[in-house]
This record gives C-alpha cells, sequence and structure tokens, in this order.
C-alpha cells in the first residue's frame, strides 16, 4: 500500500485509518498561531457510511487505500443475490442484497452500474445519474390544473413512485435524477 502525506490529501481519495476504509469527504490545513500545523478531515467509511471527524498532525504519513473503478452491467436477481456482467471480458460477479438495496427503486435490467473495488471485494455500487423510466400509473391530467410546483405521484415500471408534475401522462417516459429519486424531464 502506498503511504502519503496529507500534503497529498484529495477530497475522494481513500485511505486506511485504523484497518479501516475512510473517503476523505472534505479536508482543511489549519496552521495556528501557536503549535503546528494539523489537517482538520471530515471521512466517511466506506463501507457503513458514517462521517467521522478526525484530526492528522501535518507531518503524518496516512496509508492510501487502492480503489479499482469498474462498470458492469446488471442481468439479473436471484434471492439476495444480484448478478453483473463485465461487457468487455464477459466475467460474471454476483453482489449481495446489503450493497444493492438503496438502489432497488430504479434498478432495471442491463443497467450499467458503477462499482468500487478494493482487493476485489465490491465496496460500492451507484446507478448513472440519470436514467430513462416508463410511467405505468399516474392521475390523468385534467384540464386547468397548472398550478405552479403541483406535483402528483407517478409509478415507474420498476415500482418507485416518484412525484412528476400534473402533466405527466401514463405510458410517457420521464427522465429521473437517481441520486435524488426526482423527475427531470420527459423524453421525446
Amino acid at each position: 500500500m502506498p503511504v502519503i502525506s496529507t500534503n497529498d490529501f484529495k477530497n475522494g481519495m481513500t485511505i486506511i485509518l485504523d484497518g479501516t476504509l475512510y473517503d476523505i469527504a472534505d479536508f482543511q490545513f489549519v496552521k495556528p498561531g501557536k503549535g503546528g500545523a494539523f489537517v482538520r478531515t471530515k471521512l466517511k467509511n466506506v463501507r457503513t457510511g458514517q462521517v467521522l471527524e478526525h484530526t492528522f498532525d501535518s507531518k503524518a504519513r496516512i496509508e492510501q487505500a487502492i480503489i479499482d473503478k469498474v462498470g458492469w452491467e446488471f442481468l439479473y436477481r436471484e434471492g439476495d443475490m444480484f448478478t453483473f456482467m463485465d461487457t468487455d471480458t464477459y466475467d460474471q460477479t454476483t453482489v449481495g442484497l446489503e450493497i444493492m438495496e438503496p438502489l432497488l427503486p430504479f434498478l432495471k435490467d442491463n443497467t450499467r452500474c458503477k462499482f468500487k473495488l478494493y482487493k476485489g471485494e465490491v465496496l460500492t455500487c451507484s446507478l448513472p445519474d440519470f436514467m430513462e423510466f416508463k410511467v405505468v400509473e399516474t392521475e390523468p391530467f385534467i384540464k386547468g390544473q397548472t398550478a405552479a410546483g403541483t406535483n402528483k405521484p407517478a409509478k415507474l415500471e420498476t415500482g418507485a413512485v416518484i412525484p412528476v408534475p400534473v402533466f405527466v401522462t401514463q405510458g410517457e417516459t420521464i427522465r429521473v435524477d437517481t441520486r435524488q429519486g426526482t423527475y427531470s424531464e420527459r423524453v421525446g
């Protein structure tokens, strides 16, 4: 493992602290009037998502974790296991429910997901930031129902229910911001 100094810190970098993997969410170099300089950080536990504030001496040496980032296509779900394929090598990898559960409202077949791996272990999975979904159920549009900011619930093909503008109708395809689970725009 490479060892880095606090001068090499960057947001998003993954380090190993006390045997645990953390992403650097934020850091700040501090040079007080008295005493030595230090680095104040916010670290996010890669596995649990818990945020920790930690202070490092400015001369500290920290172990950096080498994280592989890959894109795999979702094939199918079997119970609590999800199978993905590397479209270059056709290798298949199975990922457990504990990693996939937050993504289930918007996960659909053939979605290309982004993974972070550490020593071959899947740490995280993320969907594309924007995806297109068919609206399978929503209230019909009533003429004159155009008050600004008015939304209604719409059920998507994956079963997720999100608020959409009143003009969106059943059968339409919409673009959704999967990070926030919000309507973005109509497609086509």
